[in-house]
């Protein structure tokens, strides 16, 4: 008879007993008692108890695996991966509002609060408090009123020439711009993104300055990609534009303030910082540090999918594989090459049961003025995010 086919913990890991293990189990046992010959086929009333009473066993021993998985970020999901995570001092991040950085212009020392700039589709932006410095302008990062991933491209806003409005006037806020585009706000963190920040997370206690503050960036509120540059030569980057000695930083979503803090507090002593966005920061001893930084641009990507429908398919499998392909192309790194061949198994929905209810017979992917690139790869610029709605899959189906 054996032993039982419970899962054993070894020092491989968890391993499960099949299906097939329990049942050859059961079926011994039972004759053991009822005698070798007894019949216990599939056809019969005791063959199907059987398979009953095995699959019970095996359905406790995927509990148990499913509980030991728990304990790792590689392998916990939901709720489970929520609660180990907090071992690196970080959580599942929320919905989040679409972020945009405005320059303001006005009188020096006029204070601004709660102002609310709107653009030309009625969006509103929430700035925070701030008040005009000497040099007669700052940038901030004002907050979409609306939930989700609201588009404003840059230079969309300027309301000194009719572009939007400054929809709460004050006594010395004169105008009001956004020099890039704003970060789309994101909707819950999946369970892939949450281990790929769990995985960067390690990076805050480490012996390296820049993978510190890489780590520290994405702890921000908003932050969802990030791609450094740096340039410790003595001449300009080829790549960026950096001067020598300076550090590069393309940072996605995130309050400007806050980032700049980070870096400030993070980058060496008499390292420079390069990018068109600028935030001064003074430092114990009143001394003002001008931090810069770059906002990454969109480089909206489309997909075409061509599937011959099986038993099962349906419009929510269709769906499924418009999230999926979406969700690959956004979790691109800033200025990375978005792969065909990675992106297969996000279309063909890998891993999951309803992947058995197509097949793809034709997968692509083009920039907005339709160009791809060799083997029909996507490849950004230094500072480009690839990024793609589900309205940007469209799905074609063949007969069967």
């Amino acid at each position: 008879m054996g032993a039982t086919p419970v899962c054993q913990i070894t020092a491989a890991g968890c391993i499960r007993p099949d299906f097939a293990a329990c049942l050859a189990y059961i079926q011994a046992a039972y004759r053991a008692i009822y005698g070798q010959d007894v019949y216990l086929g599939a056809d019969c009333q005791d063959g199907q108890l059987m398979a009953l009473l095995a699959n019970a066993i095996h359905d406790c021993n995927g509990q148990t695996l499913a509980v030991f998985n728990a304990y790792s970020p590689a392998t916990a999901q939901g709720e489970g991966l929520s609660s180990v995570v907090k071992i690196n001092g970080i959580r599942r991040k929320s919905p989040t509002y679409s972020t945009c950085d405005f320059l303001n212009v006005g009188q020096v020392g006029a204070t601004i609060t709660a102002g609310v700039v709107r653009d030309d589709a009625g969006n509103g932006w929430l700035l925070p408090d701030f008040t005009i410095p000497i040099s007669g302008q700052i940038l901030v990062t004002g907050v979409c009123q609306t939930i989700g991933a609201v588009m404003l491209s840059a230079d969309a806003v300027d309301t000194a020439n009719g572009l939007g409005a400054i929809a709460t006037p004050q006594l010395g806020w004169q105008s009001a711009t956004n020099p890039a585009a704003a970060s789309p706000g994101q909707p819950v963190e999946t369970d892939s993104q949450l281990r790929q920040r769990q995985s960067l997370s390690v990076g805050l206690p480490s012996q390296t300055i820049l993978e510190g503050m890489i780590g520290a960036l994405y702890a921000l509120p908003g932050v969802t990609r990030i791609r450094p540059y740096e340039n410790d030569t003595d001449v300009v980057d080829p790549t960026t534009g950096a001067p020598g000695h300076t550090l590069a930083l393309v940072v996605e979503g995130g309050d400007a303030t806050q980032i700049a803090t980070i870096i400030a507090a993070k980058k060496s002593p008499g390292v420079g910082t390069y990018g068109d966005v600028l935030v001064t920061r003074t430092d114990l001893y009143g001394i003002p540090h001008p931090i810069r930084f770059l906002r990454p641009k969109a480089l909206p990507i489309a997909w075409k999918v061509t599937v011959r429908p099986k038993a099962g398919y349906t419009l929510d499998v269709a769906s499924a594989i418009k999230a999926s392909l979406a969700a690959y192309t956004n979790g691109v790194a800033i200025g990375g090459n978005q792969e065909y061949a990675s992106a297969y198994p996000a279309a063909n929905l890998t891993g999951d049961p309803r992947s058995s209810t197509f097949e793809i017979i034709g997968l692509s992917s083009y920039r907005r003025d339709g160009s791809v690139d060799a083997y029909g790869d996507v490849q950004a610029l230094y500072d480009e995010a690839p990024i793609c709605s589900v309205s940007d899959v469209a799905i074609t189906t063949v007969a069967a």
